[in-house]
């Protein structure tokens, strides 16, 4: 096996490695780039007394020796991806560096040079020549150091394999243009899969670099897999150099292409400061309109910190203005591009553990507004460049002391305009962002720059819920177990009452219990749909399938909501109009209804855009990580397809629910002899279980404001998570001829109940009773001319049918197998009527 030795790398002298991209086109030079390519970096058909040529000339004096490693596999437009090795005798600028490149291979119509320049180091046997070694790329060595830094550390002269290994090393040069042939195809957006993170980044900054013409679909795919390769737990410099330049390519696409996309490409740039590995005290990504630097901090001890950015080449960043300056690549210029300052009191106002996790500092600067559109800007126009800071994602506000913000104008200000200081807001705009002045004020304002001051210090993810009020980490915790606790409880407590209802017939005989199947079947599908949601959303690249659970869960919640207002107008029909309702096939006719309205729901939603449905986040924790969910998307979609529909059926529910009261107050005052036995406890029982069964528990969403919004949040969190268990109660547990059904099929010894047991025969002889009495009371009536207001009620009933649902079949076993009234006030009610109407 051969060795390599870092240190042949760090021992020489007179040797510079640096690493280009090209593209080959045509077959010619794919089948010989072995050769043509070093004959190209030897010669320049450049000879006028520009910079550029002088550059060029320079670099060829410095005896260039390249070799050329290409991909396996071609792109479907027959082009094949290399990576190209210069090695010079004397060390040179990577811009200018660049520069002699483009030189050379602008005039070459076989290939593509993407602009991307970076210094490598090279570990070899150094008993061969380098050139000539097998190579392979190892950026997860790249440990954010420069060439001597690398050579400092001593893990990197120990013994290697594997051959030649090239580190790309810190520091890079990167172009916004890609020179390419007119007449020459396009680069393919099919990139071969690699093993390491960042070969697929750069493969992603090449299709990236010529920007102005890609398409939503390509910038789609460029952001999903750059979210892809930064989703683990921490993001090396290597990694968040080429994310933070390909997010700078992103800002030349067409407005009208990117801003679908702005708040995700803000995202990624947010997501690269929390995660990235920062090894000393700070660190700094540039490029040519985008720069972010991340520094760390105490937050316990946190001492006023400034950003600033003399020019997209050149980052201050000052820990207190007593200390000494830490400057990156520091030139001085009298009014920076962006500047902010963090106050010393910034994490005063936070809990111990906010103050523990703020570890870090992150600024970011924009130079130009792609990302940042608002469509209600009207006569209004952004005059500077975007800056922003977080610490470490915690949203800070109602600051004693403020930050203070710098930016220099990209023009003057008309004498008819007024300056005003605004900060980016993504609850804006139906979420898709806009200009928000809350809390921040122009302290001066000058031909060359306007600065602010807020009392706000926000990050870029939101937690978006009705009342937009943030609640504190630990309630949101607790909130989190609570839901997924009562959801699990739900489930299993639902799938025994439908499993109750299903395996038991006379149980399922009537219009309720059949009704009530159908809502607990919806309620069970909505849990598990809602407890595999946050798990399936952790595949990310797996699109379709976080389209499908948000389209489930939709369903399924709608599907809920409806049968709980079904069950509504069924106790209506049973309880309050009672006479001239027959309907035929009742249940059929409700069935369609209760799974097929929110089915069209939903196929609308998705036949629209079906983007409205997909990952959504949430919030954020402190590391970065995203707390993520498959749901809707799009807020006016959410407000219509779930909020109004649930008001509709919430209103509905409320007002049926106090018709229904009322009716059974007037059954109770008409026929005091049949309720003497009903105690006061079974009829708030009976309010509760209905309440329950009605949904109205969910009205707690709209209470869930101001003062009382945590509250109220608690409230809805437990009652509506519990609902699967509270309708296990209160219509499962609590009837005596369900009890009645499982101590006769299921239990054991004395327990057991027998078939033909004294219950059976009280029943048989309460119906032969009963019957016996209904045929004289009939007698009387005809020969008497008179008859009790319960017999008036049935002659009513005998002339006119009144069943909805055929209670005639659903009900005549069951209301005649009851031995006694049952503990359920309002099914009670309801058997009677259905008594009261056959008696004739």
């Amino acid at each position: 096996m051969p060795t390599c030795y870092c240190s042949s790398h760090c021992n020489s002298s007179n040797l510079f490695y640096y690493s280009f991209n090209i593209e080959l086109i045509t077959i010619t030079i794919i089948n010989n780039h072995d050769t043509l390519v070093p004959s190209m970096l030897n010669y320049s058909e450049c000879t006028d007394t520009s910079s550029a040529c002088n550059i060029t000339q320079t670099f060829i004096s410095y005896n260039p020796d390249s070799r050329v490693i290409c991909k396996n596999t071609k792109e479907s437009n027959g082009s094949l991806f290399c990576d190209g090795i210069v090695k010079l005798d004397t060390a040179m600028d990577l811009c200018d560096i660049r520069t002699a490149l483009d030189v050379i291979f602008k005039p070459q119509k076989d290939l593509i040079f993407d602009g991307v320049v970076s210094r490598v180091a090279i570990c070899y046997d150094p008993s061969l020549k380098p050139l000539n070694q097998t190579f392979t790329w190892e950026p997860s060595w790249s440990a954010n150091f420069s060439s001597e830094g690398f050579c400092m550390e001593s893990n990197f002269n120990d013994y290697c394999s594997n051959g030649t290994i090239v580190i790309p090393l810190n520091g890079s040069c990167n172009s916004s243009t890609t020179f390419q042939n007119s007449t020459t195809t396009p680069p393919s957006f099919t990139m071969s899969t690699t093993t390491s993170g960042t070969l697929d980044a750069e493969g992603l900054l090449k299709l990236s670099a010529n920007a102005s013409s890609l398409n939503a679909t390509q910038v789609e795919q460029i952001l999903s897999q750059l979210e892809s390769l930064l989703s683990g737990p921490n993001v090396s410099l290597a990694l968040a150099n080429t994310s933070v330049n390909i997010i700078n390519n992103l800002l030349d696409v067409p407005v009208a292409v990117m801003t679908p996309f702005s708040k995700r490409a803000i995202g990624v740039v947010d997501t690269v400061g929390l995660k990235l590995v920062v090894l000393g005290t700070s660190q700094s990504i540039l490029s040519q309109s985008l720069a972010l630097a991340v520094k760390k901090v105490n937050g316990t001890n946190f001492q006023e910190t400034s950003f600033s950015l003399i020019e997209t080449s050149s980052v201050q960043i000052r820990s207190n203005p007593s200390m000494e300056t830490e400057d990156i690549m520091v030139q001085v210029r009298s009014t920076p591009l962006g500047s902010v300052i963090l106050p010393a009191s910034l994490t005063q106002n936070l809990t111990a553990e906010q103050q523990r996790l703020a570890s870090r500092v992150q600024f970011n600067f924009f130079q130009n507004s792609t990302f940042f559109q608002d469509k209600n800007l009207n006569r209004r126009k952004l005059n500077s460049g975007i800056v922003g800071s977080s610490v470490a994602n915690l949203s800070i506000s109602g600051l004693q002391k403020e930050v203070l913000i710098t930016l220099r104008n990209t023009g003057p200000i008309p004498a008819k305009y007024v300056a005003s200081c605004v900060f980016w807001d993504f609850g804006l705009n139906d979420g898709s962002g806009g200009w928000n002045s809350s809390g921040c004020r122009v302290l001066n304002s000058s031909a060359e720059e306007t600065q602010c001051a807020c009392n706000h210090l926000t990050s870029f993810g939101i937690l978006l819920d009705i009342s937009k009020t943030e609640i504190p980490v630990d309630h949101l915790n607790i909130l989190t177990y609570i839901t997924y606790i009562g959801c699990g409880i739900s489930a299993v407590f639902l799938s025994v009452t439908l499993l109750t209802y299903l395996a038991f017939g006379k149980l399922r005989k009537d219009t309720p219990s059949k009704i009530l199947i159908q809502l607990c079947l919806a309620l069970l599908l909505l849990n598990l749909v809602f407890l595999l949601d946050a798990w399936l959303a952790l595949y990310p690249d797996a699109v379709g399938l976080c389209i499908s659970t948000a389209f489930f869960l939709h369903y399924f919640l709608l599907a809920s909501f409806t049968w709980m207002a079904l069950e509504a107008v069924h106790m209506y029909l049973a309880l309050v109009k009672v006479f001239n309702t027959y309907i035929p096939r009742f249940m059929v006719k409700i069935g369609l209804a209760g799974w097929g309205i929110p089915l069209v729901v939903v196929i609308i939603v998705i036949a629209i855009n079906k983007d409205h449905y997909g990952l959504v986040t949430y919030g954020k924790y402190a590391n970065g990580v995203t707390d993520d969910f498959c749901w809707i998307k799009n807020d006016i979609v959410f407000y219509v397809a779930v909020v109004a529909y649930f008001c509709l059926v919430f209103l509905l529910n409320f007002t049926m629910f106090i018709v229904v009261m009322i009716q059974l107050c007037r059954i109770k005052q008409q026929n005091p002899h049949n309720v003497q036995n009903r105690s006061g406890w079974q009829e708030m029982r009976s309010v509760a279980g209905l309440t329950v069964l009605l949904g109205l528990t969910w009205g707690f969403a709209f209470f869930a404001w101001g003062p009382v919004n945590l509250p109220f949040m608690y409230l809805f969190a437990i009652f509506n998570t519990l609902q699967g268990f509270f309708i296990f109660v209160f219509h499962c547990a609590m009837k005596e001829n369900v009890r009645r059904q499982w101590r006769t099929y299921l239990c054991c010894g004395s327990l057991r109940l027998a078939e033909n047991s004294e219950w059976s025969r009280t029943a048989t002889q309460k119906i032969n009773k009963a019957s016996k009495k209904r045929m004289f009371s009939f007698r009387s009536a005809n020969s008497n001319n008179s008859s009790s207001s319960f017999l008036n009620h049935d002659s009513l009933a005998s002339d006119t049918p009144i069943d909805v649902g055929n209670p005639m079949d659903d009900r005549t076993i069951t209301a005649a197998e009851e031995p006694r009234s049952g503990s359920d006030v309002v099914l009670n009610e309801i058997n009677n009527q259905y008594r009261g109407q056959r008696s004739y």
